[in-house]
């Protein structure tokens, strides 16, 4: 090989293959993009994330909580005393209270439906289950359900008229069960009655009382006329289980409701990265080539290359499959023929012994240089003999 070409070689080897200190280049910024990337999304989370807590839980300030109502009540007078189990439920009841019944997680079973059945005062029931308001509301029924949506309140109770239209999530819609008098509100979610000097209302859908839902239409009015009826209010909301219940928490009840938040934050700044950092193929550009290299050259580089590794029988498959591609055309058969119909085609056309052609087309791999050789010059006669055929 000329001097020019190495001189060549070693300016390709430069051009092409990127040095150590360029890669670290490169590599320095991708590490310092996620550095930043988590660092924004740790103090975003940390920033934003609300205080934990069940759905209803008055002390939460995520979505699904009422802490805003709670605190909206206490501003305007009321006492709301937050009652976790019956038992504070039991010590703040008096006749004067309004027990307000948000139904959780935590279903609530027969002894602690009927201690709250005991309880003096007036009850709000909100999206009670069926064993609740048979217990707490039994004059009350399920007739049917309210689609989600705005609605007008379609009634005289003087509440829902002071909140005007409202956004109720999809609703159970009720209806008296034994003709017993009732005022029903915006299609049945809301109902209303009295029984011996209590008070009891019913609402479908508790997700216009929480943080989130306060803000749409009319839906603070309305929680705040429902809850606001009484000087003194206490909020039961069971946060853990309350006596013996069949039910159960399934595994997502269990997660927080800021792993969600946490993890879309993490997939966004994966997907950012890769869009930012991903391959992009572009069309075809044809390039000249920075160094010529010869057959000759390439022929001789992998010939050492299978002689330092003594790649004999590599060598021989080569070999024998080129001098294979060449003679099946000129015999007429496909590429896929057995191994015994080519080499009696090759006897036919070249007149040697099949066992012979076999040995030399099919057989083992050499066992030396020399036998490698050999092969070489065998397969180069039997194709001149096809070939001349």
């Amino acid at each position: 090989m000329t001097p020019s070409l190495k001189a060549g070689e070693r300016q390709t080897h430069s051009v092409i293959g990127p040095t150590l200190t360029q890669r670290w280049g490169a590599a320095r910024w991708v590490l310092l993009a996620l550095v930043v990337i988590i660092a924004i999304a740790t103090l975003t989370t940390y920033l934003t994330a609300p205080r934990l807590g069940g759905p209803m839980d008055p002390a939460s300030t995520s979505r699904d909580g009422t802490h805003a109502l709670v605190t909206l009540l206490r501003e305007h007078g009321v006492d709301v005393v937050e009652a976790p189990d019956i038992a504070a439920a039991e010590r703040a009841a008096r006749p004067d209270t309004l027990i307000v019944v948000l139904q959780t997680l935590h279903l609530l079973d027969n002894d602690v439906l009927r201690r709250l059945g005991d309880l003096p005062g007036d009850r709000l029931l909100v999206a009670p289950t069926s064993s609740t308001r048979e217990a707490l509301a039994p004059h009350i029924g399920v007739a049917g359900s309210v689609p989600f949506g705005g609605s007008e309140p379609g009634c005289d109770l003087r509440e829902a008229n002071r909140a005007g239209k409202v956004r109720l999530d999809m609703s159970d819609e009720y209806e008296s069960i034994d003709d017993f008098p009732i005022t029903s509100c915006y299609d049945g979610a809301l109902v209303r009655y009295t029984d011996e000097g209590r008070t009891v209302t019913v609402v479908g859908a508790g997700e216009f009382m929480t943080n989130e839902g306060l803000l749409t239409a009319g839906n603070a009015a309305l929680a705040m006329n429902l809850a606001g009826t009484n000087p003194r209010v206490i909020w039961y909301t069971p946060q853990q289980r309350q006596g013996e219940s069949d039910a159960g928490a399934e595994i997502s009840d269990l997660i927080p409701p800021a792993v969600r938040w946490i993890v879309i934050q993490l997939c966004l700044a994966i997907a950012l990265v890769a869009v930012w950092q991903g391959r992009r193929l572009g069309p075809l550009v044809a390039e000249r080539m920075p160094v010529v290299v010869r057959a000759s050259e390439t022929v001789e580089g992998r010939g050492r290359l299978y002689r330092s590794r003594r790649a004999r029988d590599r060598a021989a498959t080569a070999l024998r499959t080129a001098a294979l591609q060449r003679m099946l055309p000129r015999l007429g058969l496909s590429n896929n023929a057995e191994p015994p119909t080519i080499v009696s085609a090759v006897a036919q056309r070249s007149g040697a012994h099949a066992q012979t052609l076999a040995h030399t087309l099919f057989g083992p791999p050499p066992v030396s240089d020399d036998d490698l050789v050999n092969l070489a010059r065998e397969l180069d006669n039997i194709e001149r003999q096809v070939a001349q055929s």
